[in-house]
C-alpha cells in the first residue's frame, strides 16, 4: 500500500511539472477599433487618442494589442473588417459605425461571438442597444453644439455685426454632414431654434449636404456665394471641416462673413486666431476617447453599463480659443 501511495505522489508530482512546463503565458489582449474613415480630421484625432491611452493602460502584466481599421465611408468594408476581428477571436472592439442602419446586424454578430462592444461617435437607435447587455455608446449630445452654435451667432447678432442689410432678419447658409448621421440633424436644427428662440427672425438662404468634408463645404458655400452673394449673413457647418472649406470659398470670392463651425479641430482653432473662423464647438476627441477605452475596459472586466455615457461640448470663441490650443 505504501509503494502504492508513493507511487502515485510521484506521478501526481511528474503531471504537475509537465502542465507546469506546458502552460501557454497570457497573450496581449485584443483590441479591434473599427472607423468609419481615416480621412476624417475628428475621427483621426479620436482614433490616436484612443490609441496612445489603451498604450498608456499597458503594466508588467497586461499589453495590448490594437489593430484600427479604416471603413472607407463603406459599410461593406467595414463589415468585412468587424467580420475578420470576430474571426480572429478579439478580446473587445471599439465601433465607429458607417451606416447605422447596419448597427443591428453587427450587434447580433458580436453578441454570438460573445464580444463586449462600445460603439461612439455614431448612435445606434434605442432598440439596437437593447439587443444585449454588453455593448453600450459613448459619445456627446448633438443638440447642445447646435444650441452653442446658435449662441455663438446670438452674440454676434446682440454686438451689431450681423444684420448687415438691416432688414430685421438673419439671412443664413447651412453646411449640413451625412444624412445618416443624427449630429448633422440635431446640429442644423438646434443651432436656428437657439436664434428663434431668442426673438431672431431667420431666413434660410442655402441649405446643403457637404457630408463633413472640406471640399465638399468649399464647393457646396461656391454655389451658395453664386446664388445669394452679398445676401448672405452667416455661414453654419455641422462641423469644422467644412467650416474651413467655407472660407476658402468666401476669400476666393473676396467675402467676409462670420462663420461657425464645431469640433475645435487645431486647423479651426488657429483659423479663429486669424480672425477667420467666428467660433466653434469643442467636440472632446479626448475625453471622448478615453472615456471609450475605459468602457470598453470595464465590459471586458465584466462590469455592467449603462447604455449611454455623454462627454459634454464646450463654447469656444475668439475670447477663450486659446484655451484649447
Amino acid at each position: 500500500m505504501k509503494k502504492f501511495l508513493l507511487s502515485l505522489a510521484v506521478t501526481a508530482l511528474v503531471l504537475a511539472s509537465f502542465a507546469g512546463c506546458t502552460a501557454k503565458p497570457k497573450g496581449p489582449v485584443k483590441v479591434g477599433i473599427a472607423i468609419y474613415k481615416f480621412d476624417d480630421t475628428f475621427m483621426t484625432n479620436y482614433r490616436t487618442e484612443m490609441e496612445a491611452y489603451l498604450k498608456s493602460k499597458e503594466t508588467a502584466d497586461t499589453k495590448y494589442e490594437i489593430t484600427i481599421t479604416d471603413g472607407k465611408n463603406d459599410q461593406a468594408t467595414q463589415s468585412e473588417q468587424i467580420d475578420n476581428f470576430i474571426s480572429q477571436n478579439y478580446d473587445v472592439l471599439i465601433i465607429n459605425l458607417v451606416d447605422l442602419t447596419a448597427a443591428g446586424a453587427i450587434i447580433a454578430k458580436v453578441k454570438a461571438a460573445k464580444i463586449p462592444t462600445v460603439f461612439i461617435n455614431r448612435q445606434p437607435t434605442t432598440d439596437d442597444m437593447k439587443l444585449w447587455d454588453k455593448i453600450t455608446y459613448v459619445g456627446a449630445k448633438a443638440e447642445d453644439s447646435g444650441t452653442y452654435q446658435g449662441e455663438i451667432a446670438k452674440d454676434l447678432w446682440d454686438a451689431g455685426k450681423l444684420d448687415t442689410n438691416k432688414d430685421g432678419k438673419l439671412q443664413y447658409v447651412m453646411l449640413m454632414g451625412q444624412a445618416i448621421h443624427q449630429d448633422a440633424a440635431l446640429r442644423t436644427e438646434y443651432s436656428i431654434k437657439k436664434l428663434t428662440d431668442a426673438g431672431i427672425v431667420v431666413e434660410k438662404l442655402f441649405e446643403e449636404r457637404a457630408n463633413w468634408n472640406r471640399d465638399e463645404g468649399q464647393t457646396q458655400m461656391a454655389s451658395a456665394i453664386a446664388q445669394f452673394g452679398a445676401k448672405i449673413e452667416v455661414v453654419f457647418g455641422n462641423n469644422d471641416d467644412m467650416a474651413l472649406g467655407a472660407i476658402q470659398a468666401l476669400k476666393a470670392a473676396n467675402m467676409v462673413v462670420p462663420v461657425i463651425g464645431v469640433d475645435a479641430t487645431a486647423p479651426a482653432l488657429d483659423a479663429i486666431g486669424l480672425g477667420d473662423l467666428a467660433g466653434t464647438v469643442l467636440n472632446d476627441s479626448e475625453g471622448q476617447a478615453q472615456t471609450s477605452v475605459d468602457k470598453a475596459l470595464a465590459l471586458l472586466a465584466g462590469e455592467v453599463l449603462v447604455k449611454e455615457y455623454w462627454v459634454p461640448y464646450v463654447k469656444v470663441t475668439p475670447a477663450n480659443y486659446k484655451d484649447f490650443q
